[in-house]
């Protein structure tokens, strides 16, 4: 077996059109509910930080929420072109500093489930534990690739 299967992991469904836990297909995933969210979240739960056990980058709250802010600026344009500009220029801004948290905390949870292993010897199981941490990297690479 290559070192980082592309088969998926036990509970992960793997198929393009495998439906979702919450039994979204496709349209799903496009939202940020597919196997590499999954993927990922299983690896979190298994690195321990429960603050990362969702399925989404962010909240579905702060999803909304930013998705709100947009809307009203735009909405807001025809009223106020500079004001609304503005607005959207301070969304983009928090919602980056929002995703780059994100991937801050995700990347020391992966880096956590890899580095906790002693040096010399690889045993089996630490092999195993690195090939999920392998996985589960390029699964958040390919996952922020697609954004």
């Amino acid at each position: 077996m290559d070192p980082v299967s592309t088969e998926p992991a036990p509970g992960v469904s793997g198929g393009p059109d495998a439906p979702d836990r919450n039994g979204g297909g496709r349209a799903a995933r496009s939202a940020g509910a597919g196997t590499a969210a999954r993927g990922a979240a299983d690896a979190e739960g298994r690195a321990g930080d429960s603050a990362e056990s969702g399925e989404r980058m962010l909240p579905l709250d702060e999803h909304e929420k930013f998705s709100l802010r947009m809307r009203h600026a735009v909405g807001g344009f025809v009223d106020g072109p500079q004001a609304s500009v503005e607005e959207a220029d301070h969304v983009l801004e928090e919602l980056a500093g929002r995703f780059t948290e994100a991937v801050t905390r995700r990347r020391r949870a992966l880096r956590t489930s890899w580095q906790s292993g002693g040096e010399g010897t690889e045993t089996g199981s630490d092999t195993e534990r690195l090939r999920l941490a392998l996985r589960d990297y390029r699964e958040m690479t390919e996952r922020l690739l697609r954004l």
